[in-house]
């Protein structure tokens, strides 16, 4: 991600809003104070975890707060400076990429409970994997920019992909099987096993440690070294779709940047203020599916637009419209379905017995 980046049409709104051919709000001084914003709140991330400690809800939800009052604050300043077509496209594809991240939130989840993460040490391997997100949706962002502007099919693959995906997650949805992650089948903890050798144990944050009375005293992997590998390696399948999905919002690489960047930073702070209702969003499956299901078909038509004019696209403010309502309606129905199992007495367990769909384990 460097000020030089690829500018591109935003080719995904309506005809009557859609902007000059190569404009874009993009211009090297803001892709340098933004990126400089990031990598600040990151450092200060790593700062506010360089000492393990267990986050209490007063905490998590302070930062939470910041880190959605932060892109809502920002959208605002878009608004008023590039018009509310701008506006629009950044707010729905801020929202896209949020619903997303909830549910890496739920592989989060799974993952720190199969290593048996300590709490003090889980704020520190979701920092890591955020960084890593990072690092990731910016190698993503850029190929799809390069992509968008070389290659008119581009549009039909991101659609297939996207589509792909909403069909994965509906069957899991469907299938209403208990996700639950065997640590020694994963393929990267069992590469790592054959070139170092494994403590039992957490030291810390040390990812690795040397005993003399251990494994002939050569250096050994911690448990967060292999945690923190899984959740990069997991990183990579969450930036196949993500980026797709927010690029079927708009065709500016600065603000699929901006989007993604924002909904990344507040994930340490939010899993923790999340963690218990996680597993109340039974449904949350069936919505994402249907979200990239949506904007699969909506990429889609776009390329045949290209090709047939008279085929219809999907206006940006309706794409928000449908969003919105798939989130609200999820949400409810999956509060309402949980709301049953705890009057019954079951203490969230109709929840945790059937966890909505996971991507990329």
């Amino acid at each position: 991600m460097t000020p030089g980046l690829p500018q591109l049409p935003h080719t995904l709104v309506t005809a009557a809003a859609d902007p000059a051919a190569g404009d874009s709000i993009g211009t090297p001084t803001l892709w340098a104070v933004s990126i400089a914003g990031v990598l600040l709140l990151v450092l200060l991330d790593f700062l506010l975890t360089r000492r393990p400690h267990e986050v209490s809800m007063k905490e998590a939800v302070g930062w939470s707060a910041f880190y959605i009052a932060l892109p809502v604050a920002f959208g605002g300043y878009l608004w008023s400076q590039h018009g509310g077509t701008i506006g629009v496209e950044y707010y729905t594809g801020y929202l896209v990429e949020k619903s997303l991240s909830v549910d890496n939130l739920f592989v989060f989840m799974l993952l720190l409970a199969a290593f048996a993460v300590p709490r003090e040490l889980q704020q520190r391997v979701l920092l890591i994997g955020v960084v890593g997100a990072l690092a990731l949706r910016g190698v993503f962002i850029a190929l799809g920019a390069q992509m968008l502007q070389t290659f008119d099919w581009t549009f039909l693959l991101f659609g297939a992909v996207l589509l792909v995906t909403g069909v994965k997650l509906l069957k899991d949805a469907l299938s209403g099987q208990d996700h639950t992650i065997d640590v020694s089948r994963m393929r990267s903890v069992r590469l790592l096993s054959r070139v170092m050798p494994v403590e039992d144990g957490y030291h810390s944050t040390a990812m690795t440690v040397r005993r003399p009375d251990r494994h002939a005293g050569r250096r050994a992997l911690t448990p967060l070294a292999l945690v923190t590998v899984a959740i990069l390696a997991t990183d990579i399948v969450f930036a196949v779709d993500s980026v797709p999905a927010v690029y079927g919002i708009t065709g500016d690489p600065y603000l699929v940047f901006a989007t993604n960047a924002f909904a990344l930073l507040g994930l340490r702070a939010l899993y923790f203020v999340l963690e218990g209702a996680l597993s109340r969003l039974v449904h949350l499956g069936y919505g994402l599916a249907a979200i990239l299901g949506f904007i699969g078909v909506k990429l889609v038509l776009h390329w045949a637009h290209g090709v047939w004019p008279s085929a219809p696209q999907v206006p940006t403010l309706a794409s928000l419209g449908v969003i919105v309502g798939i989130l609200a309606v999820v949400t409810a129905t999956s509060l309402a379905a949980t709301r049953g199992g705890r009057d019954a007495g079951g203490d969230d367990d109709a929840a945790r017995s059937k966890p909505h769909a996971v991507r990329g384990r």
